[in-house]
């Protein structure tokens, strides 16, 4: 039901722009027949809204995984670099942050580990909306920093490295087979703000999948088993991005493309010093206002990676 609900919309949508499409027709028709100035703008105006409307839906069919349609769930890890890598974790955060509220999606942070002086070693992010991880997928992968640190009193430039995961948020009646017994659940007092001194009961969940060897934490919500619940969810989000990247990993292998597994395998490069770039490795797209990207403004690069995938399963 859910599936021919998304369908019924799909093709709802594309009635409603091809009806528009023959109201703006008769607009232009008439404007020229009575040489009215103003019809003839407001006809052109319709004109560029409706090519809009038709490539935002173009571009969607880019999208043609099982789950692009619903929440992502994204995980920054700072790589090593000590304070420096830990900042740089703690910028991507703010620019998906800012991308998400730009594209009026509901953002919540269910785990984040704070970096010893500054930044975060590792935050998770459910990001709620129609079409979230069919964007964000597009984002996995390792992102590079260069920059003259702020925390280096001889004015260095460093290179910071953060992996990005985005895994989906399943829907409740989607299966993912996880054995009870694969799993080992501790818990302990949260040390989110309000918590160790706080809580007198452990209400933070760390969950174990023994036969990969997956580790997932959640201490924000208010309840253990509320917490349980969003630690589910992140690991069935991680065990499906696992087969995912196998998959991805032996379609490459037999397209005969080298697929580096590991930190070396970086998607995009951040420079702010010694001139100011982002440049996705991927898809050779680049732009110089460094501001706006760190603002949230990724979408050129999201959308450059999609449409040289139209059609890949997700």
């Amino acid at each position: 039901m859910r599936d021919l609900a998304a369908l019924r919309e799909e093709t709802e949508t594309w009635d409603r722009l091809n009806t528009d499409l023959g109201d703006a027709r008769a607009l232009l028709e008439l404007a020229e027949e009575a040489d009215d100035d103003e019809l003839l703008a407001e006809a052109a105006e319709q004109a560029q809204a409706l090519a809009k409307r038709y490539s935002e839906l173009e571009f969607r069919l880019a999208m043609s995984g099982p789950y692009d349609r619903g929440g992502a769930i994204l995980s920054i890890h700072a790589g090593a670099g000590g304070t420096e890598a830990q900042d740089w974790a703690h910028i991507l955060q703010r620019m998906y942050l800012r991308w998400a509220e730009r594209h009026d999606y509901d953002t919540e942070i269910t785990d984040q580990l704070e970096g010893e002086e500054a930044g975060i070693k590792t935050v998770t992010i459910e990001i709620e909306g129609p079409w979230a991880y069919g964007y964000l997928r597009a984002e996995r992968g390792v992102h590079r920093l260069v920059r003259i640190s702020p925390f280096d009193s001889s004015a260095r430039r460093h290179t910071s490295f953060a992996l990005v995961e985005v895994m989906p948020i399943f829907a409740d009646d989607i299966e993912l087979e996880i054995k009870h017994d694969d799993i080992k659940m501790d818990v302990f007092r949260s040390s989110s703000a309000g918590g160790q001194h706080m809580q007198k009961n452990s209400t933070a969940v760390r969950l174990t999948h023994i036969p990969s060897g997956i580790v997932v934490t959640c201490q924000n919500e208010r309840s253990q088993m509320q917490n349980r619940e969003s630690a589910m969810r992140v690991l069935r989000g991680k065990l499906y991005d696992i087969e995912l990247q196998k998959k991805e990993s032996e379609q490459a292998r037999l397209r005969g493309k080298h697929v580096e597994a590991g930190w070396g395998n970086q998607i995009r490069s951040y420079v702010l010093q010694p001139y100011q770039m982002v440049k996705d490795l991927r898809t050779d797209v680049e732009t110089s206002n460094t501001t706006a990207v760190l603002d949230g403004d990724i979408d050129l690069f999201i959308e450059a990676w999609l449409k040289e995938h139209v059609g890949a399963a997700a």
